[in-house]
This record gives structure tokens, C-alpha cells and sequence, in this order.
């Protein structure tokens, strides 16, 4: 499905300081999808129509992203403000709670929000993104450590812009393209979408500064809650192939979730709900429908 051939509408929304844009379709109780890097809303084009049947879906563009705002400074992009802004969506669009579902950095969002307001989560999905306790963890291996060269490359000044705008933003195509098991979940006009979205004025910047607060915000305790017992019921989603987070992460999540469930997705690449989108809508319609 293309992004015109959907009939959803596209609106901003001002919280927590900033003018957020979002892409809605639906009636009903909230779902919240929160993208990753280097995405915008349209990751999750095909989530959209097939959930929009049963909820107010809304797919918003992160604060720097796309057609969000792009705040200049640095501690603009630390996680208390992320939580504030998904907090501020969900009061603002007249909503107590949502069902949150994230993937990549809106996932590691959506697991401190769930921490932070739980009250405000009734069901948590999260894809291809550990609990923050367990990526922590996987940082002090040298397997991790090696996937996650790039994090170390983006606390640079500069260069990390450079290399993702040079010869016509390759770095942003090439990061789906190559990662991914399914070339053809990829076509042409999909890559020249995210690479318009990375080409907006500042959205380089502010998409590498959610990179540049990794580490304050993982080691300094004032920027994080206290990783206890997450009593909100969560289903994470995973593509086995992911060549940026071992699968390895997830082991052990049980031990910080109350009600949790995994599911597993063979030959499938950090792009999950891209690169399988009916398995995923799927294995989320089975999991909404469950009573826990």
C-alpha cells in the first residue's frame, strides 16, 4: 500500500514545548506508534490501515523528525523530554491511556514512558528494541559493543551529518537496504521517502542527537526511572536477523516484565514490521485480543 493510497489525515500537534506532526486514521481507543531511526511515520504504513479498524491510530513524526520540530539544543533530545512529549500527544488528543506500540528509539520510548506513566499504558509493543536494562547489559559485551559501533561514531561533532547526507543521503538507503532479508520490502520510492524526511533542515542533527544523550542518559539516574517490575502487559516482537541488536537482548525479559510475551520472527531483519508486515499485524491483532 502506498502513502497515497491511504485515507488517513495529517495533523500537528503543539506539547511539551514543540509542534509535533502525526498521521492519523481511525475511531476508537488510542494506539500510539512512536518510529525509529532513521524512519518518520511512514514505518508504519502498513500497521496503519489494518489497525485503524479498531482504534484512533496515530503514527507521529518524533520531535526533530520529518515534519516535528527540530529543537537546536542538545538536551532538547534526552529521554525526559521524549517521555513529556508522548505524555503531552495523549492528554492532547484528549485520550487517559493508549495502547503504545514502538520500534527502534520510539521503542526504547515507549518502554521508559511505560515506566514513567504506567497508568497511561494499557498495552505495551515494542519491536526490535530490548529493555533498557538489557541493552545496558549487552553494552558491557564485545558482541554488542561491536554492533553498536555507530552509537560510538555519533557522539562526534559533525561528522556523523556528513556521512549521512553525502552522495545523496546513500548512508540513509543503504542502512534499510543492507540490513534487510528481503531486499524488495524496499523499493525505490519508499528509500527516496526517508531520505526527503533526513533532508529536512536540522533533521540530521536532531535525529543523531537522540544518540548523542545515550550515554547520560544511561548512567546518570536522575535521567532514568528504577528498572523494577513493569506491571504493564507487553508484547515484544522480534525479526531473529537483526544485524544491530543480538537476539541474545531479550533473554531475561521476563525478569523485569510482569506480563510478557515474545515472538520470534525467523529471516527477518531490524525492519520488522516492514520487512514482515502481516506476520507482525498479525502476531499484535492476536496479542490485543487476548485478556490479561
Amino acid at each position: 500500500m502506498s502513502v497515497l493510497e491511504g485515507t488517513w489525515r495529517s495533523e500537528y500537534i503543539t506539547t511539551n514545548g514543540v509542534k509535533l506532526h502525526y498521521v492519523t486514521q481511525g475511531e476508537g481507543p488510542l494506539m500510539l506508534m512512536l518510529h525509529g531511526f532513521p524512519e518518520f511515520w511512514y514505518s508504519w504504513r502498513y500497521q496503519i490501515p489494518e489497525f485503524a479498524q479498531d482504534y484512533q491510530v496515530v503514527a507521529l513524526d518524533l520531535r526533530g523528525y520529518n515534519e516535528s520540530d527540530k529543537p537546536r539544543e542538545l538536551s532538547a533530545y534526552n529521554m525526559r523530554e521524549l517521555i513529556q512529549d508522548i505524555r503531552g500527544v495523549i492528554t492532547g488528543l484528549g485520550y487517559d491511556n493508549c495502547i503504545l506500540v514502538g520500534h527502534d528509539w520510539g521503542g526504547a520510548i515507549a518502554w521508559n514512558f511505560s515506566y514513567t506513566y504506567p497508568e497511561m499504558v494499557e498495552k505495551l509493543i515494542v519491536m526490535n528494541i530490548p529493555h533498557p536494562a538489557k541493552f545496558a547489559d549487552g553494552l558491557w559485551t564485545i558482541d554488542q559493543l561491536q554492533k553498536s559501533w555507530y552509537v560510538f561514531l555519533f557522539q562526534l561533532p559533525f561528522l556523523p551529518e556528513l556521512l549521512l547526507q553525502a552522495d545523496d543521503y546513500r548512508a540513509i538507503s543503504s542502512g534499510f537496504v543492507d540490513m534487510a532479508i528481503d531486499k524488495s520490502a524496499f523499493p525505490t520510492h519508499d528509500l527516496e521517502a526517508y531520505k526527503d524526511a533526513a533532508a529536512k533542515r536540522g533533521a540530521l542533527t536532531a535525529m543523531v542527537n537522540y544518540y548523542r544523550n545515550v550515554f547520560p542518559d544511561f548512567f546518570n539516574p536522575q535521567d532514568r526511572p528504577e528498572w523494577g517490575l513493569l506491571t504493564v502487559p507487553t508484547l515484544m516482537i522480534w525479526g531473529e536477523s537483526d544485524t544491530a541488536l543480538g537476539k541474545e537482548l531479550t533473554y531475561g525479559t521476563e525478569e523485569y516484565v510482569q506480563n510478557f510475551k515474545v515472538r520470534y520472527i525467523p529471516n527477518c531483519s531490524h525492519w520488522v514490521q516492514q520487512e514482515k508486515p502481516e506476520l507482525v499485524n498479525e502476531y499484535m491483532r492476536e496479542y490485543l485480543s487476548e485478556n490479561i
